[in-house]
């Protein structure tokens, strides 16, 4: 079976929703039915076997985390195929891969969500929507500095979702490979 990524949203981040990857791989092998499991970097990226039920699977994960860890996260599932897919097409290629991020959707987003989003742009901000991946690029001001903060994303996209830069992207399509 071909290799896929679990995705999760938000953890690790400013030291909230603390979940370590080393006791994840643990937890994830004791209580999922998931193979092959490893995770890179810290913000929530589990590398697997393709699980013959994908949403059983992210279902799984994120409640073993919600026991284990307290932590009640979205769990999103791409195949590396999807992966490369969405990147290929990416609408910025020209972006810098720190500014320019793709986030990972669970399903389709509400319609006039990208209509509703583009109003809270930047000058120097682009948004696609690719499939379900919409892809987004902060420019030079990155994501510190943009008006689509977490509430206003979850708000217009009505799905949840979670964000990865284009490096990190790209290194998830090299290991899933």
């Amino acid at each position: 079976m071909s290799p896929s990524v679990l995705l999760l949203r938000a953890v690790n981040v400013s030291g909230r929703n603390s979940v370590p990857m080393a006791r994840l791989r643990e937890v994830l092998a004791a209580e999922t039915d998931l193979g092959d499991v490893s995770t890179y970097i810290a913000s929530g990226n589990i590398l697997c076997r393709t699980p013959l039920d994908p949403d059983a699977a992210c279902d799984a994960v994120r409640a073993a985390i919600r026991v284990e860890f307290g932590v009640d996260t979205p769990v999103i599932h791409r195949t590396h195929a999807q992966l490369v897919s969405s990147e290929s097409a990416q609408p910025f290629p020209e972006g810098d891969v720190k500014f320019v991020h793709a986030m990972f959707l669970q399903g389709s987003p509400s319609e006039g969500a990208i209509e509703a989003l583009e109003q809270r742009l930047l000058p120097a901000e682009r948004i696609a929507l690719v499939g379900d991946d919409m892809w987004i690029d902060y420019g030079e001001g990155g994501m510190h500095s943009t008006r689509l903060t977490k509430a206003v994303l979850d708000r217009a996209l009505g799905v949840a979702g979670t964000a990865r830069n284009l490096r990190t992207t790209r290194t998830l399509i090299e290991l899933t490979a």
